[in-house]
């Protein structure tokens, strides 16, 4: 099936139109095409253990975000009043701010370690102040899209699989191929010109990639496969869902339904399920603050119970359904 498309007429087709368009594209590039079998990160939260996809995945920045919020007592705040929402907002400015700097093809990846590492979210946030918004750390530019899809499916034999695909822009490049039609994705977005970082442009590396499936287990068995849809949202949505559950002690379906925040690139997107209140006082902290004319992300889970039953959970915000049978 693989060389349905990277070889053969249909390749032929992609190269030639490519580089009709100026591309440098060769036959032998698709022929080479081949997915990595990764060892998934990962990081222990409130008694549950997050995995992520490794780099050149964003996964990284979840498990940042997270360690961050050990730092304070999530638990015991309201967990849609402005504490906690500010927290949040700043540990994700923080771990983003990392991401940016770290992150890339996994051979071009050499700081994940000190990224993941304890004290480097003791250091991070500490420099958090509980009242008042730091300015936003340098941050590449991207494009929050809403073409992302994530599935997941755990069969009769408690098989668990978390599944997350998209082309970054709706109708990716807008480039498709003369003969066939193939579609062009433009994950290449994510890569950036700055010489000499991880992330540079550069042949036969793969860009910094944001969509990310995740997995919770606890004692080591996997216990809820889960996605958060969103571009640049998504490691803050995991965050975000796994707080949810461990220090709120949600179930699945609320978890995903409860109102969210996110700050990005300067504003803070504050979902209309937050009062005034709360958007007022984020405001006097300091924080830009505005109501998104559409939905932060979208999400799925299933929660493997330990009697074996499962508890399938969609988001509203978006087009799915949890599905039994």
């Amino acid at each position: 099936m693989r060389d349905g498309f990277y070889a053969g007429e249909v390749a032929e087709d992609m190269v030639r139109s490519l580089n009709a368009m100026g591309g440098a594209h060769t036959v032998d590039d698709f022929v080479a095409t081949a997915a990595t079998d990764t060892t998934p990160t990962q990081s222990d939260y409130n008694g549950v253990t997050l995995f992520e996809h490794p780099p050149n995945g964003q996964g990284a920045t979840a498990h940042l975000m997270l360690n961050i919020l050990k730092h304070f007592d999530v638990a015991a705040m309201d967990p849609w009043g402005a504490d906690r929402a500010h927290i949040e907002a700043e540990a994700a400015k923080l771990a983003y701010d990392a991401r940016n700097r770290f992150l890339a093809d996994a051979d071009h990846t050499t700081r994940l370690d000190r990224m993941l590492a304890p004290e480097t979210a003791a250091q991070l946030a500490a420099l958090i102040d509980p009242k008042r918004a730091m300015e936003s750390p340098a941050m590449l530019s991207e494009a929050v899209h809403k073409d992302t899809i994530y599935i997941t499916v755990v069969d009769k034999d408690r098989m668990a699989v978390s599944l997350i695909y998209s082309i970054f822009h709706g109708f990716g490049s807008g480039i498709a191929s003369d003969r066939f039609g193939i579609l062009f994705q433009n994950r290449g977005a994510g890569f950036t010109l700055e010489s000499g970082h991880p992330n540079e442009l550069a042949g036969g590396k793969r860009p910094m990639h944001t969509i990310i499936p995740g997995m919770l287990a606890r004692d080591g068995k996997p216990i809820m496969p889960f996605g958060v849809m969103g571009g640049a949202y998504q490691p803050n949505g995991h965050a975000r869902f796994v707080s949810n559950l461990t220090d709120h002690d949600l179930d699945p379906q609320t978890s995903i339904d409860a109102p969210r925040a996110f700050s990005d690139a300067g504003t803070m997107k504050v979902e209309r399920g937050y009062s005034d209140a709360v958007r007022a006082d984020l405001a006097a902290r300091g924080h830009k603050v505005e109501v998104p004319e559409t939905a932060i992300g979208g999400a799925q889970a299933i929660m493997i119970h330990d009697n074996g039953t499962l508890e399938g959970a969609s988001d509203p915000r978006k087009d799915g359904c949890a599905l039994g049978y």
